[in-house]
């Protein structure tokens, strides 16, 4: 499976996730500068953290504009996977491949820590390592990751289970105590109706290498492979 990294100024997690794709699942995996709109050959698209474009006027409000990002919609509209973590994630809401917004966090200040987390779905590529269920650790790291939407947007997302995972405490349990950020119905991750677009606030990259302790993560990029075997 052929991994597209894109490369912004300030980001600053795109060599975590190459890391991960590349060294520790051993698949090929491209960096894709900001002005490169040449996608062709990759199978996923990823949008990293960081701060792009040092989140002048607010978090991805710039790097929607970007002639990568204008590639990755396209991508994404072709039934293409996407998938945006932390600031990717609120790249891919301002440019609409995914409802609602990431607004500062209740409050007001940057949490950086380890969240449970439960996977509420696992029919997608995604998810498809979890079990229904399952909770999960992974680390978290923003200052604007509350996810908020309007009502009829959350119920939408609710009937059509686009929310992938949920904030939770370690019993599974989604309790504003487990909330780190007041994201509504404690959405930590969502998923498009097509299912192929992704967007979620901790980092699964930060979670995926052995000698970190935690390979919690690991399993959602161990998914996408099973699902290109079973593809191919």
């Amino acid at each position: 499976m052929n991994f597209g990294v894109i490369v912004f100024p300030g980001a600053n997690c795109d060599r975590d996730i190459a890391y991960i794709l590349r060294d520790i699942l051993q698949q090929p995996t491209r960096m894709v500068w900001h002005e490169d709109r040449d996608l062709s050959n990759v199978d996923v698209v990823v949008v990293p953290g960081g701060f792009s474009y040092g989140d002048y006027l607010r978090c991805g409000a710039i790097a929607q504009f970007s002639p990568a990002m204008q590639a990755t919609a396209e991508h994404a509209q072709q039934g293409k996977l996407v998938m945006g973590i932390c600031n990717g994630f609120q790249v891919l809401t301002e440019m609409g491949l995914l409802p609602g917004a990431l607004v500062r966090n209740r409050d007001l200040h940057f949490v950086c820590d380890r969240q449970p987390l439960t996977v509420e779905r696992t029919d997608l590529p995604w998810t498809q390592g979890y079990q229904a269920g399952q909770v999960i650790t992974l680390p978290i790291a923003h200052g604007e990751g509350c996810y908020y939407a309007a009502p009829d947007t959350i119920k939408a997302l609710e009937d059509n289970r686009q929310v992938l995972f949920r904030y939770s405490d370690t019993d599974g349990k989604a309790t504003q105590t487990a909330n780190p950020n007041g994201s509504l119905n404690n959405i930590a991750g969502i998923c498009n109706r097509a299912g192929n677009v992704l967007g979620m606030m901790p980092h699964p990259e930060r979670a995926a290498d052995p000698a970190l302790g935690n390979t919690d993560g690991s399993a959602l990029f161990k998914g996408l492979l099973q699902a290109a075997m079973v593809a191919a």
